[in-house]
C-alpha cells in the first residue's frame, strides 16, 4: 500500500471552482482508496492506494472532479518519498524563512533552466528560484503576493504543456508528514 498526496490545481480560489474537502474525500474514497484525508481548503488530498502510479491516479482523480463538479482540475499526484525528497533538498535554509517566503512549484514533468531563460535573476533579488525534480523552489522575502519574480515564473510560456501548482512551505512539510508510513 502507497500513501500519495493529490494536489489539485485552482480549486477554492478566489469564490470559484468551488470543491468542498468533504465531497474530494467522498470522491476518493468512492475510487477505492483508503485512509482518506484533506488538508486546508486549497486542494490537498492524502489517500493510500495498491493500484495505480502517480500519473495514472492524477488522470483517474482529475476525470471524477470533472464529472462530479463539472470543470476540468489539474491534478499531480506524489507519493512520500517524493515529497520528502522535495523538502529535505531545498537549497534555501528552510528552517530559517517564515513560510510565507518559501514556495514549491511541482511541475507534472521535468522542467529544465531554459525555460526560464527570459527571466533575468539579478533584476529580481532577493527574490530567488532553484528548480529541483520536477520542481521549483521560489525565495520571495516579501511573500509570494507581492513577488514580481513569483509573477514572472507563473507565465504561461514558463510551464506551456506542464501542470505546475504551488504551496507554502508549511503546506510542503505537513504533506511530508501526512504521507509518511505508520512506524
Amino acid at each position: 500500500m502507497t500513501t500519495y498526496a493529490a494536489l489539485l490545481r485552482g480549486i477554492n480560489v478566489g469564490g470559484s471552482r468551488k470543491l468542498p474537502m468533504a465531497e474530494l474525500r467522498t470522491l476518493l474514497s468512492g475510487l477505492g482508496h483508503t485512509g482518506v484525508r484533506t488538508h486546508l481548503q486549497s486542494g490537498q488530498a492524502v489517500f493510500a492506494t495498491e493500484r495505480g502510479d502517480e500519473e495514472s491516479l492524477g488522470a483517474e482523480l482529475s476525470r471524477a472532479v470533472e464529472e462530479r463538479f463539472g470543470f476540468p482540475v489539474d491534478v499531480i499526484v506524489r507519493d512520500h518519498t517524493y515529497l520528502k525528497a522535495v523538502a529535505d533538498n531545498c537549497p534555501f535554509p528552510a528552517a530559517g524563512l517564515e513560510a510565507r517566503q518559501l514556495h514549491v512549484t511541482y511541475f507534472s514533468a521535468p522542467v529544465t533552466e531554459d525555460r526560464f531563460a527570459a527571466i533575468d535573476q539579478a533584476a529580481h533579488l532577493p527574490e530567488e528560484f532553484r528548480l529541483g525534480d520536477r520542481c521549483l523552489y521560489l525565495y520571495a522575502p516579501d511573500g509570494v503576493g507581492r513577488s514580481k519574480l513569483a509573477e514572472a515564473l507563473s507565465r504561461p510560456s514558463s510551464t506551456r504543456g506542464v501542470i505546475a501548482t504551488s504551496r507554502n512551505w508549511n503546506t510542503v512539510v505537513k504533506l511530508v508528514e501526512l504521507t509518511a508510513p505508520e512506524a
